[in-house]
């Protein structure tokens, strides 16, 4: 199928797959030193300190100081990701699957893949990349695969059991390694943004010829001679230093696609129908073929994982700490070096000499205890002088070009931004500063993360899986980083929740969870004990539990007394309320019964005695009618009245009708009246 679609190229059938290979390397390799090689060799040197002519701001300069604003720069960016990203100890975790309801799968690999980690020096190799990517703008690592004989002491009873013979296992294993590369021993496709995006990728370095050998005996290198490889100082780590030339061997690792039929014609077997094929390739000093494979690895990646520190869009390369900071450095080593220069004339004493009043073969030097000869006064004939002084302001030029450097690379050191960091400002210019410093750094942490840190741990742990399934399972995991801040933005967390703890009581439930907020934040050797210490002292007392509870249920019955007392009071005050409502009411009985015998006291017999009676009774019924519709009004009032001053919780009494007359009894002022 393929054959019917691609057409064989003719030049390329005659060609072989180490000179395709070469070439490709070499048109990549001339790209990368019209664009990249000079500044970043210059990146290098201001890094480092190294002084080079071509460096030189000006012709007349002597000095050759470099300032140190750069190096605080990068080590300070660098020393900030290493801390948000090994600082808590545990730098990447597994998600599991949400519906898995056993863990113990999870936690042995990310157990057994930190221990293999921490054996292998990822950390340190790690901690490499961001220093090539802070310095160069972009930071390289290749995942190597590597067979080793693991070594512990142990014992094993001999002669029957009687005696024990002490010596040491050897097993041999698969480990994964991070080897980090150089930007001058990577080549890449220069249309590609990724290194999986890109049509192949290259590491073109030198290596020790033993290994080459070791390699070639253990079956993974193809047999044959290998020889020397030739000088070439681009290659090297550092070009300023003597190279040594012997017992090396330029090793070429090609990662990328391949022409199917060159695969072929090294009687390799290609199943695919694809023109091209994923590939490795390794070519030693530039013709000798050691290795020609597919891509072996069964998620079917290439084994390198690379990062910018600063993306520059649709590049490969990325922008890094020393390119941000480049103009300002070198600005202010061209005024330090101005100063340097200006100095020597200002400072060194210098004398102007009549050289006709010299005696013959004199030497006018100037040093403690000279005598010089004259002819003449000595004053006539020598006239000590100098240029000046050195400007005040370029001191202030200098601490300008300083903080230059520290805005457009971001990094603070101990004196921090003058006027910003430090404590020249308020609270708050300190926090938007710090605020702004943060994000710069957690831009680069989190870009760091997904392109470098992740990809390394997936594909580490996919080649145990495959080469090592004893010790590793095969299954589907998300590996997520666990990298928080930094130790400026930790500080800066900290203090404000310390700000915020000042606002609480003890009491309150925030106060232990903001406490275990701080020391968590904290540096601290113990800082897991002491978590732990305050989880356990937050747990409730079983027997600090039942007492509360016993003073909840006694405060419950004391509440319940206190209320039945008060309903008994209640019940009371309403059993009173209603005697006083019945004499209310029997007190016009006995008002009637009192007005019956007051018209029948002292009458006689006879006609005229009883109309005076019935003439009485009328009367005395008249006058008790009105009396009585009297009573109930004023009733009435003092119960409307008693109920507008009464509580919602108190309950009006009603008060007995008041009598209107003189005397105490109503019946007998009827009597008056009516005689």
């Amino acid at each position: 199928m393929a054959e019917d679609i691609y057409n064989p190229d003719p030049i390329m059938i005659q060609e072989s797959l180490s000179e395709w290979v070469m070439t490709k390397c070499e048109n990549w390799r001339d790209y990368y030193e019209s664009n990249y090689e000079d500044k970043f060799e210059e990146y290098y040197r201001l890094w480092r300190g190294q002084w080079n002519p071509e460096d030189s701001q000006r012709a007349s300069e002597r000095s050759r100081i470099i300032s140190p604003a750069l190096q605080q720069a990068v080590e300070s960016n660098v020393a900030e990701l290493e801390e948000a990203t090994f600082g808590r100890g545990k730098w990447f975790d597994i998600a599991d699957d949400f519906t898995d309801g056993q863990k113990q799968d999870v936690l042995y690999l990310r157990k057994k893949l930190s221990e293999d980690f921490e054996a292998c020096m990822v950390r340190k190799a790690v901690a490499e990349c961001l220093i090539n990517s802070a310095v160069f703008g972009t930071g390289i690592g290749e995942v190597v695969i590597e067979e080793v004989k693991e070594m512990a002491p142990a014992s094993e009873p001999i002669m029957g059991g009687d005696l024990q013979a002490v010596g040491v296992n050897i097993t041999d294993r698969v480990v994964v390694k991070l080897k980090p590369v150089l930007p001058q021993n990577f080549l890449i496709d220069p249309v590609a943004t990724s290194v999986d995006d890109a049509y192949g990728v290259a590491i073109d370095e030198f290596v020790s010829k033993h290994t080459v050998e070791l390699l070639q005996e253990q079956k993974v290198y193809m047999e044959g001679p290998i020889g020397s490889a030739s000088p070439d100082s681009d290659l090297e780590p550092d070009q300023d230093f003597t190279i040594y030339n012997d017992d090396k061997v330029r090793l070429t690792k090609y990662y990328g696609l391949v022409p199917k039929e060159l695969l072929e014609a090294e009687d390799i077997e290609v199943e695919e129908d694809s023109k091209y094929v994923e590939a490795i390739v390794v070519i030693a000093n530039g013709g000798t073929l050691l290795k020609a494979s597919k891509n072996p690895y069964m998620m079917g990646d290439r084994p390198v994982v690379a990062f910018p520190w600063d993306v520059v869009p649709g590049r490969f390369w990325g922008r890094g700490v020393c390119e941000k900071g480049y103009n300002s450095q070198k600005a202010l080593d061209t005024e330090l070096r101005a100063r340097i220069d200006a100095l020597s004339l200002t400072i060194h004493p210098m004398i102007a000499v009549d050289a006709t009043r010299l005696p013959r073969g004199a030497k006018p030097e100037v040093r403690p205890g000279k005598m010089i000869l004259t002819n003449g006064d000595p004053r006539e004939v020598l006239q000590p002088f100098n240029f000046g002084q050195v400007g005040q302001i370029t001191f202030a030029q200098a601490a300008s070009l300083q903080q230059m450097v520290q805005q457009a690379t971001g990094a603070v050191d101990s004196a921090g931004i003058a006027g910003q960091v430090n404590g020249e400002s308020t609270a708050a210019g300190i926090s938007m500063s710090l605020g702004a410093i943060i994000k710069r750094h957690k831009r680069t942490l989190i870009n760091f993360q997904q392109s470098f840190l992740l990809p390394f741990v997936t594909k580490a742990a996919h080649r145990y899986m495959q080469f090592d399934p004893e010790n590793y399972p095969v299954a589907d995991y998300k590996f997520v980083a666990t990298s928080t801040l930094g130790i400026i933005a930790r500080e800066y967390e900290v203090t404000q929740l310390v700000q915020l703890l000042q606002t609480m009581k003890q009491d309150s439930p925030m106060y232990p969870v903001l406490i275990q907020s701080i020391i968590d934040n904290m540096n601290l050797s113990n800082r897991e004990e002491l978590i732990a210490t305050m989880q356990q002292a937050s747990q409730p007392n079983p027997q600090a539990q039942q007492i509360a509870q016993a003073v909840q249920q006694a405060q419950l019955q004391l509440q319940a007394s206190q209320t039945n007392a008060l309903n008994g009071q209640a019940a009371e005050s309403q059993a009173r309320a209603a005697k006083i409502s019945i004499e209310a009411q029997l007190a016009p009985q006995e008002l009637e019964i009192d007005r019956i015998s007051a018209v029948t006291r002292n009458l006689k017999e006879g006609d005229s005695d009883d109309k005076e009676f019935e003439r009485r009774l009328k009367v005395a019924d008249r006058l008790l009618k009105e009396r009585e519709l009297e009573g109930k009004e004023l009733y009435a009032n003092d119960a409307n009245r008693n109920q507008q001053l009464a509580g919602p919780n108190q309950q009006s009494i009603p008060r007995p009708n008041r009598q209107v007359g003189t005397s105490p009894n109503p019946i007998a002022n009827i009597g008056e009246q009516a005689q």
